[in-house]
């Protein structure tokens, strides 16, 4: 499944990257999933993704949670919290 990456805020700056575009494993089945395989990508990754709970995630400019489904998916968007003030 060939989807677009995006990062945000402080992910961009741990990743090094604004987006990329890649061709996700198949045994790839929900955000959680994704999340644990970017830990394993590179020691960048795995600093960016170390507190998952920090980290949002929007599937086709629509939040989403850990157990969402990846199918179909064409952009996935990664960003830290957003506080108002």
């Amino acid at each position: 499944m060939k989807v677009q990456l995006l990062y945000f805020a402080w992910v961009r700056e741990k990743t090094g990257l604004g987006a990329e575009e890649l061709e996700l494993p198949g045994e790839l089945k929900s955000v959680a999933d994704l999340i644990q395989w970017q830990k394993q990508r590179a020691p960048q990754y795995g600093e960016a993704f170390a507190n998952e709970g920090a980290i949002r995630v929007a599937l086709d400019q629509q939040h989403a949670s850990n157990d969402s489904p990846l199918a179909g998916v064409k952009e996935i968007a990664f960003f830290p919290p957003v506080t108002g003030g």
